[in-house]
């Protein structure tokens, strides 16, 4: 704040006083002149992170992903923490091709640490599977939320908002050559928007120089069966984009024998 704006401050509380009072409050009295604009930090200088906050550090900060790991399971950022079995910070391989991010963990998740291994979980398996790609080979899948909501609700935006510094971080960290946001809750959140999932499933947008797709959540295809088609159409054309910025990146999983 600048010197100008504490005088400026200092002379309405002054007024205001002295006019609730009836009389000039002398007592309320300062010298101006002490006023100074506030220092601010440089680049070069430290600050010191506080208590359930996410700093977006360089490489050369030194955060790994088990630090932030450790950071995730110690946060008590929002009420999702009071009711939490386990954190969920993700799964999958470190430089990833792709990111894989849905909406937040379930009651299995929440026993087992991890994420998408219910029902939901092994279909999504079979949708990446289709498309040459898998958690132990060249993905990364993490969620919008690290602790399970209660009854398995749509996370609240103050507790989406909560979790977003780790997730960034972990994009920064993991460097995906792209991501596929699965279910409106995911993509929504990624690209700061209220439209719906009909109108984004299928397109290529732009998340900071990555690619990002959306497409229905797994949990939908289960109450949907009408739901599979447009979700195989969309996973097809996810597939065309990563042979065109990634033309190999099927490779390691045939390698596993696990191409389908």
């Amino acid at each position: 704040m600048t010197a100008t704006e504490k005088k400026n401050i200092y002379n309405f509380l002054k007024a205001s006083i002295s006019a609730a009072a009836g009389y000039r409050v002398t007592e309320f009295e300062m010298d101006e002149n002490l006023f100074q604009d506030d220092r601010i930090a440089s680049s070069e200088e430290t600050i010191e992170e506080k208590d359930n906050t996410v700093e977006q550090k360089d490489a050369s900060s030194g955060i790994t992903l088990a630090a932030l790991r450790e950071k995730i399971a110690r946060c008590h950022a929002c009420t999702l923490s009071k009711s939490r079995t386990n954190t969920v910070c993700g799964e999958g391989v470190e430089n990833p091709v792709v990111l894989v991010v849905g909406e937040g963990p379930g009651e299995e998740e929440d026993k087992t640490g991890r994420p998408f291994v219910g029902k939901a979980g092994c279909l999504l398996d079979k949708m990446l599977s289709s498309i040459s790609l898998s958690r132990s080979s060249n993905c990364y899948i993490a969620n919008i939320v690290k602790c399970r909501p209660p009854h398995n609700r749509t996370p609240e935006p103050q507790e989406a908002d909560s979790c977003s510094g780790y997730l960034q971080a972990q994009i920064h960290l993991l460097k995906p050559k792209a991501i596929l946001a699965m279910g409106r809750c995911a993509v929504q959140n990624l690209l700061h928007t209220s439209e719906g999932i009909n109108s984004l499933r299928g397109k290529m947008f732009d998340l900071n120089g990555i690619p990002l797709m959306a497409t229905y959540h797994p949990s939908a295809l289960l109450r949907d069966e009408t739901l599979k088609r447009p979700a195989w159409e969309d996973l097809k054309t996810f597939r065309m984009k990563l042979k065109e910025i990634c033309p190999e990146y099927d490779k390691p999983f045939a390698a596993d024998g696990a191409q389908g």
